[in-house]
């Protein structure tokens, strides 16, 4: 880890908490979709339209953001046994109860529970397995916390070979990754075409979108733009005009066959945009999404994630499954749903994720510290932590 400056980063980012929500807020609106509430056809299609890309580019953007804000941070001396500590608690507590919520739910509504699924999602290694009844079981979305697991595992040695780049190639190496998503589609055509998933090759699906090793390309892509960033090689691209960049990649996504959709068309503007809001945050420069409620809602991003779907899924199968509704229900229910999962999710944060992060996350003091000596207030990603003995709730740094 060379390239790393001694001690702790010196960070505050709250720009990054606030876009968690409007990408956690984005894939609500494209997992409503795909509950077709809407009886009016008409309306259906031209919201499914509008959102059908959205999912995955917010996914995307979740995990170029892991690896930014998880180099962003490192601490050289910082031992693995403690880094891995601290990425396990704040995955597996939250993943956990969401599970068994999600168990909870298929048995109060009759709905099959299957080992060959539950097993593999208890453990977060669903998504290494094809068949989608495995990969999507469950808590639907949490093959995306099954990825996030590998890339915590090799985050070490990653660190080690971005680490290794030299300065003024990082370019050329973001390049090169953002080319390589465009070239995965083309290794997936060589998979069996049937299944389908809905009207493509399940397989495809799946190592485009869910296989683990193939989505580590947008963490490292999230790794080499935080490397460019601390290199000072950062162009001069503001925020307003990546978020444009971003919205012609959607546009873009849109129009392409579906297996370039997924993943290709939208990874260099995601990293693109991370980079400069966080290049924004660290210049004091003007952001959309650094409002005390917006990051505070991103601070609740990954509890909502994990149970947006169950809301949304069993509430329907609550209300009576493949049931439609007029426009103005369908809108009301989605609402509801919507207010109903992040009423959730902050339970699940204040109850699960902060006590374990502040219970397990790092060690207990050997010896309690001596009087007039405690360390200087520091400030890291995502809020500030105060001198040892008085520390704060743990933002979502990696998350």
């Amino acid at each position: 880890m060379a390239f790393s400056r001694s001690g702790p980063r010196t960070l505050w980012l709250p720009a990054l908490d606030g876009m968690r929500f409007v990408a956690a807020s984005i894939v609500f609106l494209f997992h409503f979709a795909y509950q077709f509430p809407f009886g009016d056809t008409e309306v259906g299609e031209l919201y499914n339209k509008v959102v059908g890309r959205a999912g995955p580019m917010q996914v995307g953007f979740f995990f170029v953001l892991s690896g930014f804000i998880l180099t962003m941070v490192a601490k050289p001396d910082e031992p693995l046994r403690r880094f891995y500590r601290r990425r396990t608690v704040k995955i597996y507590p939250n993943h956990l109860v969401a599970w068994a919520l999600a168990a909870l739910a298929m048995l109060a509504l009759g709905i099959p529970i299957a080992a060959r699924s539950a097993v593999p999602n208890l453990f977060l290694i669903h998504p290494w397995f094809p068949p989608m009844d495995i990969t999507f079981s469950m808590d639907f979305v949490s093959w995306s916390m099954a990825c996030e697991v590998l890339f915590y595992l090799c985050f070490p040695l990653l660190y080690k070979l971005v680490g290794r780049i030299r300065p003024r190639h990082l370019w050329w190496w973001a390049a090169g990754v953002a080319a390589a998503m465009w070239a995965v589609p083309f290794v997936a055509e060589l998979l069996p075409a049937k299944p389908l998933y809905y009207t493509i090759p399940a397989r495809q699906v799946w190592f485009i979108q869910m296989f683990p090793p193939v989505r580590a390309l947008d963490f490292v892509l999230g790794m080499v733009m935080a490397r460019i960033v601390l290199e000072g090689k950062w162009i001069r691209l503001g925020l307003y005009p990546a978020l444009g960049l971003l919205f012609c990649g959607y546009l873009l996504a849109s129009n392409v066959p579906e297996p370039w959709s997924f993943v290709a068309a939208t990874g260099a503007p995601i990293a693109l945009v991370v980079a400069a809001a966080a290049t924004a945050d660290m210049k004091g420069l003007s952001s959309p999404f650094r409002s005390r409620p917006v990051v505070r809602l991103g601070e609740l991003s990954f509890a909502f994630y994990l149970v947006h779907w169950q809301i949304l899924d069993f509430g329907h199968v609550a209300l009576g499954e493949h049931r439609q509704w007029s426009t103005p229900v369908a809108v009301a229910l989605g609402l509801t749903a919507y207010v109903v999962s992040w009423g959730l999710a902050w339970l699940l944060h204040v109850l699960v994720e902060v006590p374990a992060m502040r219970r397990f996350a790092r060690p207990r003091p050997r010896t309690a510290p001596t009087p007039g000596t405690d360390a200087l207030p520091t400030v890291t990603y995502g809020k500030p932590v105060a001198a040892p003995g008085n520390v704060p709730s743990p933002g979502p740094d990696a998350g």
